[in-house]
């Protein structure tokens, strides 16, 4: 179970992941060591599952942000197309979906070529039977921070 203080060091790593435990300490009134084991136990039960650096895509020359749904002919093929997408360097994020489709998936290429050739391979995977994709023009917003109350 969380308690106040363990949340108030949630919502501020999720403000700035690079907050240093001296600092962390210092706003929750904890010692360092304190800090860090709470800090342990978020990890090792999985409430942090990570700390990560956004890069900015288009710095690299990734211009196109994606996401496509793609549609499968059964479940049977589940293994294949994770297997796949685990290993595809331009797939950032795959959910598995209800409603139309199966699978959505955000991708980022460099260019409308990459993003053809992409959708071609995807169309070969095993079980695949069509894609639809949607084209993102600017980003309003994107965050990893949930509401933690």
């Amino acid at each position: 179970m969380l308690d106040e203080l363990d949340l108030k060091i949630l919502r501020t790593l999720q403000q700035n992941g690079r907050t240093k435990r001296n600092e962390l300490a210092d706003q929750v009134q904890l010692s360092v060591p304190s800090v860090s084991e709470r800090l342990k136990k978020l990890e090792d039960n999985r409430i942090i599952e990570g700390y990560y650096t956004k890069v900015n895509r288009q710095a690299f020359g990734y211009d196109i942000l994606a996401f496509i749904l793609v549609m499968m002919d059964s479940s049977k093929h589940y293994k294949d197309l994770i297997k796949h997408v685990e290993k595809h360097p331009h797939i950032l994020e795959c959910y598995s979906v209800l409603g139309e489709g199966s699978h959505l998936l955000k991708v980022c290429v460099k260019n409308t070529e990459a993003l053809e050739k992409l959708l071609s391979e995807i169309q070969t995977w095993p079980g695949v039977t069509g894609t639809k994709t949607t084209y993102v023009l600017s980003t309003i917003k994107e965050t990893t921070a949930i509401n933690i109350q």
